[in-house]
């Protein structure tokens, strides 16, 4: 007699992540289908001119060039004409002198504070009050018009959580996203999670104030060692929520001022707020002036950390002020940037994991490691709101399908490419959220020696985690930025629009 064991359930499964595709031809976009047909009538326009064949060889070998610089793509998807763009736009920037920044007494900035530099320049910060009687600070970037709250999370940990524990975190995250679609005037949302070594300061000054002077001798030795030994090898891990609010909720409305967002936002940060402790980041709660002041200061300076952590534990925090949480030196080169003590590389996911992922995919690229001072990963999120997710999903299956029925022998991966597209329609129509996504990775050493130690294991981590990343060329000091809870939002601040860029 045997008898049947019932395996447990299938661990569950995530993915589909898809770029929405332009309609083209032989795998071109809508801007380079656009230059063949052109080129096309061209070169036999030009052949009926008395130049004939000569103007047409010339023209077609001028237009297939500039194909050429359009289709050919590297592994991330980066054509020759983006490259160049890239590389121009970098040799302008160095020609200008802009690469290179100092604040300060000494410094360019005539007001003589330490400024944060490039695209952070011009926000402004202030705090105020939610229903709730919390203080929040409030980021007001004056480029886009955009304002961002920042709320400070502490994320559970799946270690000796049950599996239908984090399904449920996973889903409930999945429903704040796609709630945030239907919030008026939400532009984008961030979540940022940074891990540094542990100074032993919070354990410390625990002990400090738990010790018994009357416990035995033996006890306090032991807990003294403790202390000493501890923190060496120890992480401590920060994560960050920033959310994005345009000034005006709807186009074409009045712009509202600093204090109308401010009592907006006092109202609505209650409920997402209350929103997150469901999505297992613990007790979430808006950060104050004081306590951003002290994040964004220590990522331009690492060194100054252990001096913030003593400070706050004598109970005396350092009085910083906005225009003084910037580096004094900052340079930013072609693939890093120099910014006081530290030096740091900023990656760009160029793909997203293929195929389908479990809930742990980003453990170990979150995880601390030890060939890196501090690391930080940024989730950008750009919520889509029902309106225009249900043309978006329909436009993205009419390309797929043109795209295939463009030719005779169809990719496999075009394929399943329309196959996704058509499983992303299907789950929008049945009321699921989309959300445009991205990734930046940061990694910040304390010497430039172990540049390529932090290389290395950001190549490695990003293996495990399934998905490829390219440095940001040419654009580090701006990529260091925007991977800062500081709420700012990319795309709003390129020359080309990416509307364009994706018609490439």
């Amino acid at each position: 007699m045997s008898t049947a064991i019932q395996g447990e359930e299938a661990p569950r499964t995530y993915g589909n992540y898809r770029r929405p595709q332009t309609a083209g031809l032989m795998g071109l976009g809508s801007i380079g289908t656009g230059i063949l047909l052109f080129g096309a009538v061209w070169t036999v326009i030009m052949m009926m001119t008395p130049a004939g064949l000569v103007a047409a060889l010339v023209s077609a070998v001028l237009f297939a060039g500039l194909l050429l610089t359009v289709s050919v793509k590297d592994k991330h998807g980066k054509s020759v004409l983006a490259r160049t763009g890239e590389r121009a736009g970098w040799m302008m920037t160095k020609t200008n002198g802009t690469n290179v920044y100092r604040s300060g007494p000494l410094g360019r900035v005539d007001w003589g504070t330490f400024q944060l530099p490039g695209l952070a320049a011009p926000s402004k910060l202030s705090e105020h009050r939610d229903s709730y009687n919390r203080p929040f600070a409030m980021i007001y970037v004056p480029a886009t018009g955009h304002y961002t709250v920042v709320i400070g999370a502490e994320p559970d940990g799946s270690a000796l959580v049950d599996r239908e524990q984090i399904d449920a975190w996973v889903a409930d995250w999945g429903l704040w996203l796609a709630n945030l679609g239907d919030e008026p005037g939400i532009e984008a949302a961030a979540v940022t999670v940074e891990t540094a070594p542990d100074t032993g300061t919070r354990l410390r000054q625990s002990v400090a104030l738990r010790i018994d002077d009357d416990a035995p001798v033996l006890a306090q030795s032991v807990l003294n060692e403790v202390v000493e030994r501890y923190p060496a090898g120890s992480a401590t891990v920060k994560a960050y929520v920033s959310i994005t609010f345009n000034a005006t909720s709807r186009v074409g409305g009045k712009k509202r001022s600093a204090e109308e967002m401010a009592r907006e936002l006092a109202a609505r940060l209650p409920g997402l707020t209350h929103g997150l402790a469901s999505t297992g980041a613990g007790a979430a709660r808006p950060l104050n002036a004081q306590e951003l002041c002290e994040a964004v200061a220590i990522a331009y300076d690492p060194a100054i950390a252990p001096y913030v952590d003593q400070a706050n534990a004598a109970g005396e925090p350092p009085e910083l002020s906005w225009p003084n949480v910037g580096p004094s030196a900052a340079e930013a080169r072609w693939d890093s940037y120099r910014h006081d003590s530290g030096t740091s590389v900023t990656w760009q996911m160029s793909t997203a994991p293929r195929g389908v992922v479990q809930s742990s995919i980003l453990t170990r690229l979150l995880a601390p490691h030890r060939d890196i001072a501090r690391k930080r990963i940024t989730m950008l999120y750009r919520p889509i709101d029902a309106a225009r997710a249900a043309g978006i999903v329909e436009a993205d299956v009419s390309a797929s399908t043109f795209n295939i029925g463009s030719t005779n022998k169809p990719s496999a991966r075009a394929v399943l490419g329309a196959r996704a597209a058509i499983a992303t329609a299907n789950e929008e129509a049945s009321g699921a959220g989309l959300v445009n996504f991205g990734m930046l990775v940061t990694a910040t050493v304390l010497s430039s020696d172990g540049l390529a130690d932090a290389r290395a294991a950001i190549d490695n981590l990003s293996a495990t985690a399934r998905i490829r990343l390219r440095p940001v060329y040419g654009s580090q000091d701006s990529a260091f930025a925007a991977a800062l809870p500081l709420g700012l939002v990319l795309p709003q601040h390129l020359r080309v629009p990416t509307s364009i860029k994706e018609q490439l």
